[in-house]
């Protein structure tokens, strides 16, 4: 190579190292190589820009209370908070009237707690029962009840009045005034019930009304009578009672089976354990012969040795007056007596054995 060709090849590296960036020692770099058709096949695609999440609802703040806006709903609008649900309303207190030549009553009922009262208005008579039974062990009412019987209060009465009483004798055996009133120990008792209760009440309908119990009656009072003469005592019953009345414009149902004990503070009268069952039916649109318009009581009592004390028998026939809530009653029945109802001083003036019953009422 001539000295010439040499000058201009130094000339040109010379130009290349300040031009390539040779200077301060660093590796110049390599020139990239034109793609082809297989790095265009291979490299991967460029990734789209992410799009920012979306942004999450923030719930409101929750201002500061006032005195003034403490117990003001509207400043907690847009708050998810838990909704309890609205209690139920209580059962009310309610007092209840029922009369009756035998028996009349007046009850005051007391809700033991929140739960409203089974209804049980359109179910048949033996789904009554059931309805009741299903709940024996509940205590949800407390019933505070006083009752006197007026037509036994009327034979204590007209005792006293000799000349009366003797003319209500008809023959050696039969008086017409304890015939009429035999059966009822007592002239009055205040009473305790504490149990179950399903109301009779058909809904949409305000023809039917009624209530049914079970559970356990504590009973006390001051008095005694035996063939219309009042005798000093205070006693005490205790007793489970299945009772209640349906009345509607077809029919008035009513039932009561017990089962309990009663005790005398006077000596002369015997305490004694009994089971007493009665059902009746005032139908006023007919029904069977033997059930519409009918009914049966009967009751044993026992000594509390299992001596039998005292049986009564009661079956009676219903007439319904028109197309009213009315009906006559007539009953016919039999009373017996053992010695050993009465001891003592007592047991001498008391005569044994049967006698005849009759029972005219009206109900309605």
């Amino acid at each position: 190579m001539n000295p010439r060709s040499r000058s201009l090849l130094a000339t040109c590296l010379v130009a290349l190292a300040l031009a390539g960036g040779v200077a301060g020692g660093e590796e110049p770099a390599r020139p990239s190589a034109p793609p082809d058709a297989r790095s265009a096949a291979t490299t991967a695609p460029a990734a789209p820009p992410s799009e920012p999440p979306p942004a999450q609802p923030v719930d409101p703040p929750l201002p500061s209370p006032t005195p003034d806006d403490d117990d003001d709903p509207a400043r907690y609008a847009g708050w998810a908070t838990p909704q309890e649900p609205e209690p139920l309303p209580p059962e009310p207190i309610t007092l209840l009237l029922t009369g009756g030549a035998y028996y009349s009553s007046a009850g005051l009922y007391l809700p033991l707690s929140a739960a409203p009262t089974t209804a049980a208005g359109e179910r048949s008579e033996a789904e009554l029962y059931r309805a009741l039974l299903g709940g024996a062990f509940a205590r949800h009412f407390l019933v505070l009840e006083a009752s006197v019987n007026p037509l036994p209060c009327l034979g204590l009465l007209v005792h006293e009045w000799e000349a009366g009483y003797q003319e209500a004798q008809v023959g050696s055996g039969l008086n017409l005034l304890q015939a009429l009133t035999a059966g009822f120990d007592e002239p009055f008792a205040l009473s305790l019930f504490l149990g179950n209760v399903v109301d009779y009440e058909v809904k949409g309908r305000d023809d039917v009304h009624g209530r049914g119990y079970l559970g356990l009656v504590v009973s006390g009072g001051l008095g005694h009578i035996e063939q219309n003469r009042l005798i000093e005592d205070a006693w005490l019953e205790t007793e489970l009672k299945l009772k209640g009345d349906r009345v509607s414009d077809e029919m008035i149902l009513s039932w009561s089976f017990r089962l309990g004990a009663k005790l005398h503070d006077n000596p002369d009268v015997t305490d004694t354990a009994y089971l007493a069952l009665r059902r009746s039916r005032v139908d006023y649109r007919g029904g069977p012969f033997l059930l519409a318009n009918s009914g049966v009581e009967y009751r044993l009592d026992l000594s509390l040795a299992g001596k039998p004390v005292r049986q009564l028998l009661v079956v009676d026939k219903k007439f319904p007056l028109g197309k009213g809530r009315w009906a006559l009653v007539f009953g016919v029945g039999v009373l017996w007596e053992s010695s050993a109802a009465y001891t003592g001083e007592l047991a001498a003036g008391h005569d044994p054995g049967w006698q005849l019953l009759v029972r005219p009422n009206l109900v309605f």
